[in-house]
């Protein structure tokens, strides 16, 4: 999707004063948004970014959060948000919803990150209404309320949001504020793991292995392995790890791996 050229600084949410604001913020930080060489693809993101293209702007400002490209500046990333919220971008919302709620280059503000994620949801984003149903379902920052977390997780179903069908299905699965369906369940829990979900696809190949189907539930297995986290990862090996299977091997190697991979990284 593309977004408007922003000519003027007064449109697209690319003000004078956000711009002036990161200027300054740029040049006490020896510059750290202007790095002297880049990827042409990523250069090709900040020139884009610096002309006003929101989603632009929040790629850029998730680089400035985490990448191999620069230096780790969250403060900045924060200015690059602001200036794609500003203009009513929805994905920009949901990230400085994410900022408050870890807090990256902010003080940690739950009530904060309920506003953005609030915002990004109203403007329909897929991502902040997730995001602000887990709060919601969980109850932080607020009173828990599963009705309410149930409607969110159904409105991100309805537009395609593969974790949100995940969610929804253990809704169905648990009973949760909803009568018990098993069969719902299970849709939701396959149409999630078709949609890339590594959580749904891990529930639905346990379904799968419950009624004997292990070749097929092997298969979503592996596909979730790679993205999976450790907690997943964890359980894959505890269900699997009495199974009879001529792939066992393979997929016992993939997990270790994994796991030996995030111990690293800790």
């Amino acid at each position: 999707m593309h977004y408007p050229y922003v000519a003027s600084p007064y449109q697209g949410g690319f003000t004078v004063m956000y711009f002036r604001k990161f200027w300054r913020y740029g040049k006490r930080k020896k510059d750290v948004s202007k790095p002297v060489e880049l990827p042409s693809e990523i250069e090709a993101i900040r020139q884009k970014a610096l002309r006003g293209y929101h989603l632009e702007q929040v790629l850029w400002g998730k680089i400035l959060l985490d990448s191999v490209y620069v230096p780790s500046d969250p403060e900045t990333a924060m200015i690059w948000f602001r200036m794609a919220a500003q203009a009513g971008y929805g994905p920009a919302h949901n990230m400085l919803g994410r900022c408050y709620y870890f807090g990256w280059g902010c003080t940690q503000s739950h009530q904060k990150a309920i506003t953005h994620y609030t915002l990004a949801a109203k403007l329909h984003d897929n991502w902040g209404r997730y995001n602000l149903a887990i709060m919601t379902m969980r109850g932080i920052g607020m009173p828990q309320d599963l009705p309410s977390a149930f409607v969110l997780f159904q409105e991100g179903t309805q537009a395609g949001h593969a974790k949100s069908m995940n969610v929804l299905a253990r809704f169905y699965e648990e009973g949760w504020v909803i009568s018990r369906d098993k069969k719902k369940a299970i849709t939701l829990y396959k149409q999630s793991a078709q949609k890339g979900d590594y959580r749904g696809q891990h529930n639905y190949a346990v379904w799968l292995a419950e009624q004997g189907h292990i070749e097929e539930a092997m298969l979503w297995w592996q596909q979730a392995v790679p993205q999976a986290t450790l907690d997943v990862l964890l359980a894959i090996r505890d269900i699997t790890q009495h199974l009879q299977h001529s792939s066992i091997y393979n997929l016992k190697n993939m997990i270790e791996k994994r796991i030996g991979s995030n111990k690293n990284n800790n």
